[in-house]
């Protein structure tokens, strides 16, 4: 450029030129650093939704039908704006629409995290009572259990029935995750277009490759960023920790869920600034200058890419056998990826006792990247052996096989029920799953006046978990906080011979030992399924492109990326949560009566639900 800088013996028109050019190339470096980084941040936004599916829902007290509701109002804000936004913002002012987008993301992730700051501190069921003033929260257990009685009463949290101030709140994270989908619309086909149109034929592809690459950086971080902030507690620096009672690991524990959001949102509207000083176009580099444009598919959804018109191009194209053999089975293998990896984690805490915050940092840094490099090699096969039309069909075939027969050996991969007296377990301890609530009562704690809703789950040295220490029929306590014990049960006592201790401690029992070797056969199988999969995803979307007419091609990608969206993006969450609420053994029971939040599944029930659901969709 040196030379360039020199302006003597040189024409007006020729420093104009030059000025010109710097200019584009100045323009050209800012637009891709820029659209990479709203790339990265709106998917980082994205996977990090994922991973608070399982802190919402406790937050809010909603079923996983509910959960998968509002996963899926993201597809439905993105859909409806996409194919308008595409076709008219190529006419408008590119690079300000994107900053619009941006801003939009940034606005509804707020939304989300905004909500938390409206519901008042989080309150969990527990037999220690709170009392709170305007001074300070005090927990006290004395004035609980201080002395032998017949059994340890159930201690209500709240008085009389006033509905909870938040209950309806999650109504403002759902609109907050749609506003996030409308405003994702025109950051990706219209950045796109923004590059191919001033670049190079040989440079487009290169800038576009090396937008994917920064883009998966996002998921693995959004995972990674959700497994810290769901270890720390959902009203960290507002109540004293030595007075919360449980676990990242309990049932009812809340991580800072909205910490994330709000973390997103600044990075989205960080991300949106540089495309308001962006130009409206670049001029094209030189020597390309008479490369056509290449048309938006949102486009051609509304007046076809051929000359022939929209419908008959669209008949034409669902007429080509392999066209719709492909369409067809990305629906359904669309299907089962969404509703997987919306519940996965959800999947890793209730199968193998792991805690939200380990579930999502394992999926993180070892699902996520294994995907990133099956894309890349699968890429690498088609361009290293020219691999045609039937060898790429065949390797595509063979991966998605593959990958089928290592779902079944992963959900074949298992940990057994957690012992719970009175669900999964009889009190004299014979396994016996129970959904009826009468069975959570016997002759060692019919007469202590329980309450068959409650949840606060106590641990016998035998691990056999108590839903709560009246159930177990304690009558006295010593400790605070987390290290309550609760001392002569009578259930406990029951059950085994004399001698043997009748304590329980606060919290759940943990899963047994072999649990662990399972959970580790499981992630080992789970990455390599993740690899195998991701390897043909390459060769299977070039079998599309390839397998109908040139002209036929945008308007192909672009049914296949709207059909497979809003038959797989908006429904399978709410399917795949329908089936994993049917598996519940015990639910949470609002204030004001209702169901809430599910405690504890049917670990087999569950893992049968979810697996045969995927392997219908393979």
């Amino acid at each position: 450029i040196d030379p360039l800088l020199d302006h003597s013996n040189k024409s007006d028109e020729e420093v104009g030129n030059i000025k010109l050019y710097l200019l584009c190339v100045n323009c050209e470096g800012l637009f891709i650093v820029a659209l990479s980084f709203a790339c990265f941040s709106k998917a980082l936004i994205g996977t990090y939704m994922k991973s608070s599916i399982t802190q919402i829902e406790r937050r809010f007290d909603l079923s996983s039908t509910h959960i998968g509701l509002i996963d899926g109002s993201f597809e439905m804000g993105n859909l409806l704006f996409l194919a308008v936004v595409s076709h008219f913002g190529a006419k408008l002012h590119r690079p300000r629409l994107i900053a619009v987008g941006c801003f939009l993301m940034a606005v509804g992730a707020f939304l989300t995290g905004l909500t938390h700051f409206f519901m008042g501190r989080y309150k969990y069921d527990t037999i220690i009572q709170v009392f709170q003033n305007d001074m300070s929260m005090k927990i006290t257990v004395s004035q609980i259990v201080t002395k032998s009685i017949s059994c340890i009463p159930n201690v209500c949290l709240y008085g009389a029935c006033v509905r909870e101030s938040g209950s309806n709140m999650w109504i403002y994270v759902f609109l907050g995750n749609a506003l996030r989908g409308i405003g994702e619309t025109p950051v990706t086909p219209l950045g796109i277009s923004y590059v191919d149109d001033f670049a190079k034929a040989e440079n487009s592809p290169f800038y576009i490759a090396c937008l994917q690459t920064i883009t998966l950086l996002g998921p693995m971080f959004g995972f990674l960023l959700g497994s810290y902030c769901a270890k720390l507690y959902v009203d960290i620096g507002y109540v004293d920790m030595e007075s919360v009672t449980i676990t990242p690991k309990d049932a009812r524990w809340v991580g800072a869920w909205w910490m994330g959001f709000m973390v997103s949102s600044a990075l989205l509207l960080i991300s949106s600034i540089p495309f308001w000083f962006l130009p409206r176009s670049l001029p094209k580099q030189e020597g390309d200058k008479d490369r056509p444009c290449v048309q938006l598919w949102s486009c051609c959804i509304f007046t076809g890419c051929s000359s022939t018109g929209f419908l008959p191009s669209l008949k034409r194209l669902l007429g080509t056998p392999a066209y719709f053999l492909l369409l067809c089975g990305s629906i359904l293998k669309f299907n089962s990826f969404i509703g997987l990896f919306t519940f996965k984690a959800k999947y890793m805490e209730q199968q193998f006792g792991q805690s939200a915050s380990r579930a999502n940092f394992l999926i993180g840094v070892l699902n996520l990247p294994a995907v990133a490099v099956g894309i890349f090699l699968g890429g690498l096969l088609m361009k290293r052996y020219k691999l045609s039309l039937v060898s790429g069909a065949q390797l595509s075939f063979a991966t998605s096989f593959m990958a089928y027969l290592l779902l079944l050996l992963q959900f074949g991969t298992k940990c057994d029920n957690i012992p719970v007296a009175g669900l999964t377990i009889s009190y004299n301890g014979t396994q016996s799953v129970s959904y009826n609530r009468e069975m959570l009562f016997s002759e060692c704690n019919r007469d202590c006046s329980c309450s068959a809703e409650e949840w606060d789950p106590v641990c016998s040295d035998s691990g056999i978990t108590y839903i709560s220490p009246c159930m177990a029929g304690c009558i006295s306590s010593s400790g605070y906080g987390k290290n309550t014990v609760f001392h002569n049960c009578s259930c406990v006592s029951a059950s085994y011979p004399a001698g043997s201790s009748t304590s329980v401690r606060l919290g759940q029992c943990p899963h047994a030992k072999d649990c662990s070797r399972s959970f580790t056969s499981y992630m080992a199988v789970s990455v390599l399924s993740s690899f195998i999969n991701s390897l043909g995803a390459t060769p299977g979307y070039m079998v599309i492109i390839r397998c109908i007419s040139p002209e036929l091609k945008s308007l192909a990608l672009g049914i296949q990326t709207l059909v497979t969206r809003t038959l797989g993006g908006i429904p399978a969450p709410v399917y795949f949560g329908a089936l994993i609420d049917s598996t519940c053994l015990k639910w949470s029971i609002k204030k004001c009566g209702g169901r809430g939040a599910c405690r504890i599944y049917d670990s087999a029930m569950y893992r049968y639900a979810m697996g045969n659901k995927c392997e219908s969709r393979m």
